[in-house]
């Protein structure tokens, strides 16, 4: 049963959005980001960002000492051997 595919306008997983709060523009760029204090050092989290957001998203994070890495969305945030 497919409950995301039930609901009426629900983001398939080819639709990715921006993290930013209220903005459901396509996403262009992820952040890879870590906080030092809960994670080992390789682990990565990601956040999502249109063209417009990036850059606010990456500020958020580098204030915060939690940015690593912003690369375009078709590059493989995490390599597909690791798990």
């Amino acid at each position: 049963m497919n409950l995301l595919g039930q609901l009426g306008g629900a983001a398939t997983a080819e639709t990715l959005i921006c993290s930013r709060k209220g903005c459901r523009e396509n996403a262009q760029w992820q952040l890879l980001w870590n906080n030092p204090k809960i994670h080992t050092p390789e682990r990565r989290k990601v956040w999502l960002a249109c063209d417009g957001h990036r850059e606010w998203l990456q500020d958020y994070l580098v204030q915060r000492s939690l940015w690593k890495e912003t690369l375009p969305l078709e590059e493989p945030a995490i390599p597909e051997s690791g798990a």
